[in-house]
C-alpha cells in the first residue's frame, strides 16, 4: 500500500550485556537511516532501550508496544508508544506488526517472538543468536536468515523487502 512505513521489528533480551545493547543499537540506526520505522517492546530496558536510541540518533521513528496499561517504563526515546496492558500477550502485536522481525540474544520472551514469527511465517533474522541451530530445524518454510553482523542483517532486510 502506498504511503504506509515499513515497520522492522526488533526483538531481544530486557537485560542485556553492553555487546548486545550496542548491537542493538547499532542495529536501530540502521534501520533507521535505511528510512524504515523501529518497532520493538518499548520499555526502557535491554534490546528495547538501545534500538530505540540507535533509531533516535539517526532521526528516525520508533514505536514502543508496551505490555502495561500506562507508560511508565517507556524508553525516552520512543515516539509512537502503543499502550496495550496485555502482558507477554502483545508479543503477537510485534510480530504481526513487523515486515521483518529481527531477533536478537534474549530469554524466554525473545523466544516467544522468534515462535510467533515461525508460526505466522513473518521473515526472521537471528542476529548473533544461539538460537539458531533449533530454530532452522522447527519451520523451514518461514523465510529465516542467520546473521552475524549489521551489513548482512541490512542486506536480507532489503532482499525481502524488494
Amino acid at each position: 500500500m502506498a504511503g504506509l512505513k515499513t515497520l522492522i521489528g526488533v526483538m531481544g533480551g530486557g537485560a542485556v550485556n553492553a555487546s548486545v545493547a550496542g548491537l542493538a543499537y547499532d542495529l536501530g540506526f540502521a534501520i533507521a537511516q535505511a528510512g524504515w520505522v523501529v518497532l520493538c517492546g518499548g520499555r526502557n530496558a535491554g534490546v528495547m532501550a538501545a534500538v530505540a536510541a540507535g533509531a533516535h540518533d539517526a532521526h528516525g521513528l520508533t514505536v514502543g508496544v508496551l505490555p502495561d496499561a500506562n507508560t511508565d517504563q517507556i524508553a525516552p526515546e520512543i515516539d509512537i508508544p502503543i499502550v496495550t496492558g496485555m502482558g507477554d500477550a502483545r508479543n503477537m502485536i510485534n510480530v504481526l506488526s513487523s515486515r521483518v522481525v529481527v531477533a536478537l540474544p534474549g530469554g524466554a520472551g525473545t523466544l516467544s517472538e522468534i515462535a510467533l514469527a515461525l508460526k505466522t511465517g513473518r521473515p526472521l533474522i537471528l542476529l548473533q543468536s544461539s538460537y539458531a541451530p533449533l530454530i532452522q530445524q522447527l519451520s523451514p518454510q518461514t523465510p529465516l536468515a542467520v546473521c552475524s553482523d549489521i551489513a548482512s542483517t541490512m542486506t536480507q532486510i532489503h532482499a525481502w523487502l524488494s
